[in-house]
């Protein structure tokens, strides 16, 4: 069995440390960088199955560190932030973190966001998914993990692949945020709803859809999304 590989990327020893010795203790393997360019160089070499990534680092802070990252990794990132306001986490979910996670924090809080985004498999929970969809120009190869537009491929983190997955998977059927982020994060989650429509807005962004006039994700008012009718 797998025991997923966790990269703690943070200039704090302290931090790094104690965050290390939960993480073992909840039954993790751990790796560890205090700067980003450490942070790569550790991410091409291990292939960590998560990256728990601070904002604030030398040299190379956590957005441009998260860029990069997405170049070659499709490791979920949980970003560690000391800023507030809310333009810095939207920044964060924008360059490709999954989720993040405001200091200072609870380490127990840190594990049950970690666990939650191990608990699901990116399968749908509510129905069978064939192996490849099609909806117009869009195509989702559930077994190769790839989706096209245009026969052009498409960089998805995870996150934002299982979000439509779900979602294309069931053509027409209203999901509320509540559903989506059960079906994502996993039943535990009790961060901010607001990171399911940043990442809802970078998966529009993506496939071209305008929010206005919609190809793929529909907003349903005060209740969630849906997809549009499959072709």
């Amino acid at each position: 069995m797998h025991t997923p590989l966790i990269l703690i990327v943070d200039d704090e020893s302290r931090l790094r440390e104690l965050i290390q010795r939960y993480l073992i203790q909840a039954g993790f393997r751990v790796a560890h960088a205090g700067d980003g360019l450490s942070a790569l160089a550790q991410a091409r070499k291990l292939r960590p199955d998560l990256i728990i990534l601070d904002l604030m680092l030398p040299a190379l802070d956590g957005f441009e560190v998260c860029r990069q990252l997405r170049t070659f990794s499709d490791a979920y990132i949980l970003m560690l932030t000391a800023k507030v306001e809310e333009p810095d986490r939207v920044k964060g979910l924008e360059v490709g973190a999954d989720d993040y996670l405001v200091k200072p924090f609870s380490p127990r809080e840190l594990v049950a966001r970690v666990r939650a985004m191990f608990r699901r498999p990116r399968q749908s929970g509510y129905v069978d998914e064939p192996s490849t969809m099609t909806v117009g120009p869009l195509t989702i190869d559930s077994e190769s993990h790839t989706v096209r537009l245009d026969g052009v491929p498409i960089n998805l983190t995870p996150l934002e692949y299982r979000l439509l997955t779900i979602l294309a998977a069931a053509p027409g059927r209203v999901f509320s945020r509540a559903q989506l982020l059960d079906q994502v994060w996993g039943n535990n989650y009790f961060g901010d709803e607001h990171v399911l429509e940043v990442h809802i807005a970078n998966l529009r962004k993506k496939l071209g859809d305008d929010p206005a006039r919609p190809r793929f994700i529909f907003t349903v008012r005060s209740v969630g999304y849906r997809f549009g009718e499959r072709t």
